[in-house]
């Protein structure tokens, strides 16, 4: 089947894909940025088309000639107002499938009851969204599920850094009383892939879930058991809103409050499978325990091997928006930092330096400095640095390296960086490499564009912490390039 995916860069899409290909589909990637597609393992096995849900036009044209489509696409943490983001994309996406002939689209989204005003923002806003896709003329498949176990996921990576770091949480009252059905990520694209085999009829709605209906309680304390930690101690208050919550989550966990409020929002309500609804009963699969389900995303995060995760979604940028390479003059004002370092070392490990810069590496020069920038950036709402990086030495296109976002990665040349902190402007940080007798060039570059007065006053003000940070991290690049080439090119895991 000739199958369009949209959402392939975000948690689910992202192992979707490979998950259909494996299967025979003939898989279509339509992406608003398919340069991100490209650096994916799988993109030579897949069709990458460019397209965006808040673009009718253009949506139409890429999913012409697809028989089914997954809408796997939320605006939740890259949009102010997500439930109108999603709102225009359902209606866009009804439309357009009903244009290029497709005869079902698939779509992933939340549990909760169906009765008016009872459900959070976020609910209320998935339903909608399931909603209006229905109201096309093309048959919709609406999975529906609650907490999403896997390496990576946004509710599983909020749950193991709070458990992790907190061990006594003082909680809302509801965290022991709301119900939910969490499932593995493995038996959701099982029934994602499953429902293709379904006939294509009227708009249905199945609900999934594990087989246990707990408390989050119970889920912070079966990630403590099979993570062996000591049990946590949770001590339920009347007086905790969600809105403090969020706050909390905020700082404890790489989640920025965008992202974390509508979430804990949700944790109000419970998610629960429906017996007339259950999957199971038109698709035969037992799927995993939750304490299963906890060891594979365990297991997954010790291998180094998370595929995709929340991280992965970014912001969309519109095509006026300044590039690193414009010329200075493009897009108005453009201050910049630039430092060359000649190194007596093979390109090869010179870049392998550079693409191994943050997350437990850290940055090499002026840590602390980086690290109270990004405790600073978690209190006025922006990502900090808790996101780390998905691999300790593997980078690609799309791939979050603390607040920044990679955004071109072409070995050995050219690794650009694009800094997703809260910013009076738009910056970058640049290394550009380039062979020379006896070794390599390192060309280092940071780049802002300023945003009124504030952002010009932001960088005059920081002059001196740039200075010492781009002077050190360049200088220290350079020496680890060399110890790499001493060793053979070995990894360093240096801090």
């Amino acid at each position: 089947m000739k199958i369009a995916v949209l959402g392939t860069t975000g948690y689910v899409g992202g192992r979707l894909v490979p998950h259909l290909v494996e299967r025979g589909h003939d898989v279509v990637c339509v992406s608003r940025q398919p340069e991100r597609v490209a650096g994916l393992p799988w993109s030579g096995d897949v069709s990458v088309r460019r397209g965006d849900v808040l673009d009718p036009g253009g949506l139409a044209a890429a999913l012409d000639g697809c028989e089914a489509v997954y809408y796997l696409v939320h605006a939740m943490g890259t949009s102010d107002n997500f439930a109108d983001a999603d709102r225009a994309g359902a209606r866009n996406t009804a439309q357009a499938a009903a244009a290029a002939g497709a005869n079902r689209i698939i779509y992933l989204g939340g549990l909760g009851g169906d009765e008016a005003g009872t459900l959070s923002p976020h609910l209320s806003s998935r339903h909608e969204v399931g909603r209006l896709l229905a109201s096309g003329d093309v048959p919709v498949t609406e999975l529906r599920a609650a907490v999403i176990i896997g390496s990576g996921s946004a509710s599983f990576e909020m749950l193991r850094h709070l458990v992790e770091v907190l061990p006594v949480m003082i909680c809302p009252r509801w965290v022991t009383a709301t119900r939910c059905q969490p499932v593995a990520i493995a038996d959701v694209l099982h029934w994602l892939t499953a429902v293709l085999d379904l006939p294509a009829g009227d708009h249905r709605i199945l609900e999934i879930g594990g087989p246990e209906v707990v408390s989050y309680r119970d889920m912070m304390s079966a990630y403590a058991r099979c993570a062996g930690l000591r049990g946590r101690a949770v001590m339920p208050v009347p007086v905790l809103t969600p809105r403090l919550s969020s706050h909390w989550v905020k700082l404890v966990t790489p989640l920025p409050y965008g992202l974390a409020r509508p979430l804990v929002d949700s944790l109000v309500n419970d998610v629960v499978v429906t017996p007339a609804r259950d999957i199971r009963t038109v698709i035969d699969h037992a799927p995993l325990s939750l304490d299963d389900a906890l060891a594979n995303a365990l297991r997954h995060i010790d291998d180094l091997d998370v595929s995709t995760s929340w991280m992965d979604s970014a912001p969309q940028r519109t095509p006026a928006s300044p590039m690193p390479q414009d010329p200075q003059w493009a897009g108005g004002t453009v201050y910049s930092d630039e430092r060359v370092e000649v190194v007596d070392a093979p390109i090869a490990d010179v870049f392998a330096a550079v693409s191994g810069v943050g997350g437990d590496r850290g940055w090499y020069s002026g840590q602390k400095l980086w690290e109270l920038r990004g405790a600073f950036d978690k209190l006025i709402g922006g990502v900090g640095m808790r996101r780390g990086r998905r691999h300790p030495d593997e980078l690609r296109v799309g791939d979050a390296v603390d607040f920044f976002r990679v955004e071109a990665c072409e070995p050995p040349h050219l690794l650009r960086l694009r800094a997703e902190m809260r910013l009076p402007g738009d910056a970058w940080l640049e290394w550009r490499l380039s062979e020379v007798p006896g070794g390599a060039k390192l060309r280092q570059r940071a780049r802002f564009h300023p945003k009124g007065l504030l952002g010009r006053l932001y960088w005059w003000a920081l002059i001196p912490v740039h200075t010492v940070i781009f002077r050190g991290l360049v200088a220290r690049l350079a020496q680890e390039a060399r110890s790499r080439a001493a060793r053979g090119g070995r990894q360093s895991g240096a801090g």
